[in-house]
């Protein structure tokens, strides 16, 4: 099995509290105090994780929050296409952030933190030129990583028109887009794709999406960074569903 090391409280609990990953051991400072060590000393204990207590000097590098906590597991992995949307079936409409070469891991960590946080049944990233499914994206993301079903795919344009045929509509994220994110009816089956951080959506992307909408702002700067941008999309489809919600109710 291979194996990497998780770092830090959140993503070392929430991979603890998901269950999707195998644990070599954990390792916690004997200077870490609080309710979060405890916490997690009981979960490793449950499943029956060894539970190592190494010098302040194993963390440094590491630990870049200086929280002491580590763990050596397996590999993050991802899902198929097609059992990512099996999964995502329910009552409400899909929902799924596609992610066109999203390389900077904090990026791709903010991301997966709020499509979490605002309800995406999963995230859909190409497979090369894209950022790893790292501890750094684990750490980012403050452990939602650990809880995001992701798939990573060759072809981008191949699986938007798979998830077409499963009656989900593209909006891309594009600056230059004279329609704004708000004007865009998003209480359906949706999909928001974020381009790379310097050159946004690739050519092909753009082309396969339905539409291209932009995110109004004030101020001399061009764009927003693609976390920020991708952030507020996933909470506008949020609030629009619960507005219609509310409307029939």
């Amino acid at each position: 099995m291979k194996t990497e090391l998780l770092y830090g409280m959140h993503p070392v609990r929430e991979a603890l509290l998901a269950g999707k990953r195998q644990f070599q051991a954990v390792y916690v400072s004997e200077s870490r105090t609080g309710e979060g060590k405890e916490e997690i000393l009981s979960l490793a204990r449950e499943r029956g994780i060894e539970v190592k207590t190494p010098d302040q000097s194993f963390f440094k590098g590491q630990d870049r929050g200086g929280q002491g906590v580590a763990a050596r597991v397996s590999l993050f992995k991802p899902i198929a296409l097609e059992s990512l949307v099996k999964k995502a079936g329910g009552e409400q409409p899909l929902f799924f952030l596609l992610m066109d070469e999203i390389n900077d891991p904090q990026n791709c960590g903010a991301l997966m933190r709020t499509a979490l946080c605002a309800g995406v049944n999963g995230v859909i990233m190409p497979d090369k030129r894209s950022s790893p499914l790292s501890p750094a994206v684990s750490k980012a993301s403050a452990g939602a990583l650990e809880h995001m079903p992701v798939a990573r795919v060759v072809n981008l344009v191949r699986s938007m028109q798979y998830l077409k045929d499963q009656g989900v509509w593209f909006f891309g994220l594009d600056a230059r887009a004279s329609g704004t994110v708000w004007e865009a009816d998003l209480t359906g089956p949706a999909a928001v794709v974020v381009g790379n951080e310097g050159k946004g959506l690739r050519p092909l992307v753009r082309k396969e999406c339905d539409q291209l909408v932009s995110i109004p702002q004030a101020g001399p700067l061009g764009s927003l960074n693609a976390s920020v941008a991708g952030a507020l999309s996933m909470y506008e489809v949020m609030r629009q569903r619960r507005m219609s919600v509310k409307s029939k109710g």
